[in-house]
């Protein structure tokens, strides 16, 4: 087992690392040309600016068993099809059974945006707060544990 990390805008790099560290699992964070990142745990991956060369790069070393760490949809149900595990930056474990729900409220969502109704301006994400990273490591430990148990 192994953890990727869609990295570019991952506000929880320190916990992954961290607890991947008490465990031995190797880490790997993809990152784009824009960003910079140094790490004396982790791979670090640099790939082109281009759309979505971050998620793909990330996509073909994922393998089954892998945990994927991803706020993007649409990367997390690429993992779930590989038989890997995918976990959000706010702790929410993606499953087979939710991500098609997700992908759909997301394509809704687009089109919405798409179509003006809601002006051209919207929210982005709430703030982030210490609360939001508990709960990501207690959601990643537990899953990390789980995984380690089952072998």
């Amino acid at each position: 087992m192994k953890i990727l990390v869609d990295a570019d805008a991952c506000p929880v790099k320190k916990i992954i690392e961290k607890v991947a560290k008490e465990y031995q699992i190797p880490v790997t964070m993809f990152i784009d040309t824009s960003h910079e990142l140094y790490s004396e745990y982790s791979e670090i991956v640099t790939v082109s600016k281009a759309p979505d060369a971050v998620d793909f790069a990330l996509m073909n070393r994922a393998k089954k068993g892998d945990v994927v760490v991803t706020g993007d949809y649409g990367v997390a149900a690429m993992a779930l099809s590989k038989g890997a595990n995918a976990i959000h930056q706010g702790g929410m474990i993606y499953t087979n059974e939710t991500i098609d729900r997700m992908l759909f409220e997301r394509h809704l969502a687009s089109v919405n945006r798409k179509s003006g109704k809601h002006g051209s301006h919207m929210k982005g994400p709430k703030k982030r707060t210490s609360n939001d990273d508990m709960r990501f490591e207690t959601m990643f430990r537990k899953l990390i544990f789980d995984l380690l148990n089952l072998k």
